[in-house]
């Protein structure tokens, strides 16, 4: 009897230990984030009761600011166009049942590429109304923290929702950004146009510029900073 006893432990915790141990993987998609454009996958893989890793990409092609109808009034930037990518490693901690399942916190590395085309500056130089089209790119790396919530769902817990409560991460970015006017500039006129761009007021940036005859280089070096809040779907196998 004693032996019928150990043999049924045994099965039983090599059976609990398999239930822990399988569907360790799941690929998930943050639906929240196709209303700003930003197609995304996220793979996370399980590695054991406390601990996963997460590496996730996401992409917004090249479009008009998302919702930007909303907030920006001003005619020289209602065409702007702007592209971004984005690549994001995250460790997480889960906090309660584990295995990839309940409340954790989570670090994360984020690197960002940023790109903007069509921004108009218009500007009294001396000789009349000059725009300046101002087109380029920006990246930046960054580190942050992340708290949410993950449950299995359906009969055989195959199907996931991870809930990305706030999350936020700094750093530091740069950029290089070209403005090109459609006439050549008198050296008054350069003059002028760095005092506007300088004085321009944008929070958060940091900024250089230079002028020549035919337009202005804007190099963007300083802090780097974002938010992520989201809801996931995805399937775990």
């Amino acid at each position: 009897m004693n032996k019928i006893i150990f043999a049924l432990l045994i099965s039983a915790t090599v059976g609990a230990q398999n239930s822990a141990d399988d569907k360790m993987n799941i690929v998930k998609t943050n639906v929240t984030a196709y209303a700003f454009r930003n197609v995304n996958l996220t793979y996370e893989r399980i590695i054991n009761q406390k601990f996963s890793v997460a590496i996730g990409f996401g992409s917004m092609g090249k479009g008009s600011v998302p919702f930007s109808k909303s907030y920006i009034k001003d005619t020289e930037l209602s065409n702007v166009e702007v592209s971004l990518t984005n690549f994001t490693i995250e460790p997480r901690i889960y906090l309660g049942k584990g295995y990839g399942h309940g409340f954790y916190l989570a670090p994360y590395y984020r690197y960002t590429s940023f790109n903007a085309d069509n921004i108009v500056l218009t500007g009294n130089y001396g000789m009349g109304d000059v725009p300046l089209k101002i087109s380029g790119k920006a990246s930046g790396n960054s580190a942050g923290l992340m708290v949410g919530a993950q449950w299995f769902l359906g009969k055989t817990d195959n199907w996931v929702l991870d809930f990305w409560m706030a999350g936020g991460h700094y750093g530091k970015g740069k950029g290089d950004f070209r403005g090109t006017s459609n006439r050549t500039l008198s050296p008054a006129e350069q003059q002028e146009l760095k005092k506007k761009i300088d004085g321009l007021d944008i929070p958060f940036v940091k900024y250089t510029s230079t002028t020549d005859a035919n337009g202005a280089n804007i190099l963007v070096d300083g802090p780097w900073a974002g938010v992520r809040s989201g809801l996931s779907v995805g399937y775990r196998f």
